[in-house]
């Protein structure tokens, strides 16, 4: 008795990721670009926060993540931080600007004891500007961490979507 019931379990754990898997793959067919867009550089902006407030760490994280996901990516010839002089006379500079939409706090305790609550998630709408203020693209993106790791694991839930978005797109 206790053996079927251990394989119902496993069975529905199986079938709850294969179907979550499947929304995951849905999503990313419908935001399939339309053509490639040109850049040899990009800028990165800190990350604003205009409608939501969210930790200074978040925001930070966020930031930091972007750079090195953006840098690993290898789509673009040099990866600028916000401020440095060398990106005015870059041609075909793609500046990143990204505004917090949403932002759950979650419980690092609870997903340690449950594995399905305490959630955190933070959506960030990021805009994609060439240099003379054209928007090349857009997207409302969102970090989680569901099951295992600290809070700050969204920000690079995060930034590895964004260089996933920049690997189609450039």
């Amino acid at each position: 008795m206790k053996t079927s019931r251990r394989w119902a379990g496993l069975a529905l754990f199986v079938a709850a990721i294969l179907i979550a898997g499947s929304f995951v793959r849905a999503e990313q067919k419908d935001q399939a670009p339309a053509q490639k867009i040109s850049g040899s550089a990009i800028l990165i902006e800190p990350v604003h926060s205009d409608e939501v407030k969210i930790p200074a760490e978040f925001q930070m994280a966020v930031y930091e993540h972007l750079i090195k996901e953006l840098q690993k990516s290898g789509k673009f010839k040099n990866v600028y931080r916000d401020g440095d002089q060398g990106a005015a006379n870059t041609p075909e500079l793609i500046t990143l600007r990204t505004n917090v939409t949403g932002f759950k706090h979650g419980s690092e305790e609870k997903r340690q004891v449950t594995t399905v609550s305490g959630s955190t998630s933070i959506t960030i709408h990021c805009s994609f500007v060439d240099k003379s203020g054209n928007v090349k693209l857009e997207r409302d993106i969102t970090g989680k961490v569901r099951f295992l790791g600290g809070n700050l694991r969204a920000t690079y839930d995060f930034a590895k979507k964004v260089a996933q978005v920049v690997e189609q797109s450039f």
